[in-house]
């Protein structure tokens, strides 16, 4: 069975992007085996730390090796992605051997696709912003659909967070296009 490994840009516990996750979790359950990255510990992108890789750092980077697909689930902050999410991206960019910047990192070829929970904007910039990031880091980004969702009012003052039934069939369609994408 093949490996998605889900990214999720936000560290709050009841994030609605990780509930995103969730039921993105359930659309592709038994197909693949999916795990959540956990990078709450990688420290801040310092290339005076290259030479000697911290052992979050590496640890993550073994994550994203072993993955056949990625999927990051991200909030939209301030019209673009949280920088915890760059920082990450940031560390897995850089060459796995710093001696030699044509030796690839860890990204190099990984399918990925991108969804996010947000505003009225339904994460569109973020998205945008993201995928354009992904690309120059030489990922594989799924080229459609990809899922934004307009978090209701009920999500902001309760922290409910429901999906439409047709917010659901986007998220659905999106499941099996990168299914098929990473190849089942």
């Amino acid at each position: 069975m093949k490996n998605i490994t889900f990214i999720v840009g936000s560290l709050r516990k009841d994030s609605f992007n990780r509930k995103l996750a969730a039921m993105a979790e359930k659309m592709l359950s038994g197909r693949f085996d999916i795990h959540y990255l956990d990078f709450q510990d990688v420290p801040l992108m310092n290339q005076d730390m290259e030479a000697a890789v911290p052992a979050e750092v590496a640890r993550v980077r073994k994550e994203i090796l072993a993955a056949d697909g990625i999927w990051i689930f991200t909030p939209e902050y301030n019209f673009s992605y949280p920088g915890l999410l760059k920082n990450l991206l940031d560390w897995l960019s850089r060459p796995m051997d710093i001696s030699d910047f044509t030796n690839p990192s860890a990204v190099v070829g990984k399918k990925v696709t991108v969804s996010g929970a947000g505003g009225q904007n339904q994460t569109a910039s973020c998205r945008a912003k993201l995928n354009e990031l992904l690309e120059f880091i030489k990922m594989r980004v799924m080229p459609a659909p990809q899922t934004g969702i307009a978090l209701g009012v009920e999500a902001w003052t309760k922290g409910e967070f429901n999906l439409t039934d047709e917010q659901r069939a986007q998220l659905k369609e999106q499941a099996e296009n990168f299914a098929a994408f990473v190849g089942e």
